[in-house]
Parts: structure tokens; sequence; C-alpha cells
């Protein structure tokens, strides 16, 4: 059976259409100015906390060394004892907080006890060692 005149037409403009998308598919991977590459659309966070568009593995590492004084003695106190052996201690001056294990004890102290210590540089950060009670 012979198709109709309006079923032909039909037919037509659908592989017209068919190959104007495909036509524009092609222009558009071809012409493709919009936007950036994925890489250049990646930013990064320095050891600083600011935006890079650095990698971290090509970033140079700038550590702050803090100097101390290992016969320097702070005062602080107590603001957590655990059964488990440690704690931490709140520096006086910065307010900021000290860890310390019983072992660095050199007599035993409560929660809430005023303290003098030295600081330890650890890879984790400070380690009070050398712990008096004040009275």
């Amino acid at each position: 059976m012979a198709d109709s005149f309006s079923k032909k037409e039909f037919n037509k403009k659908k592989a017209k259409k068919k190959a104007d998308k495909l036509n524009k598919r092609e222009d558009r991977k071809v012409n493709n100015n919009k936007g950036k590459s994925l890489e250049e659309m990646f930013i990064y966070v320095d050891a600083n906390g600011n935006l890079t568009e650095t990698p971290p593995h090509l970033q140079a590492e700038v550590k702050e060394e803090i100097k101390l004084n290992p016969n320097e003695i702070f005062e602080g106190r107590v603001s957590y004892f655990s059964d488990k052996g440690y704690g931490f201690i709140i520096e006086n001056n910065s307010k900021e907080d000290i860890f310390f294990h019983y072992l660095n004890l050199v007599e035993p102290v409560a929660k809430n006890d005023k303290v003098t210590f030295t600081k330890q540089d650890t890879p984790k950060g400070f380690r009070a060692i050398n712990i008096k009670k004040i009275i």
C-alpha cells in the first residue's frame, strides 16, 4: 500500500528535524566557547585558608615555627581531667587548650586546679609537661 501525501510530508518533516538536531549538536561540539575546561574550574585552598589556583601538591609548605624556651613556665587552670589519665589545661595568657597526660604530672591535680607547667611541641600541637599545682 502506498503512503498518503500527508504521511509522506510528516516523515519528511521528522527526518529534517532529526537532521537539524544532529547538525546543531555537532556545531555545539565544534564551536564550544562556553565556560571553561574542567581543570580551569578547579580552585584549591592553601595552608592559610586562602583560595588559590595552585594544586596542593605544588604549593610550597609554609609552616610557622614557634620558638619555645624549654625553661619558660606557664600558668593555667585544669579545665578537664579524664578517668583515663589525660586532660586539658587552659593557659592564662592565650586561653589556649593544652593537652596533658597523667605521666607528666609532678603531683596529683583535679579539675579547676591552678597549675604551672612547661610546654613541649609535638606534631599534634603543644603538650604540657612538668605540671605542678599552685597552692
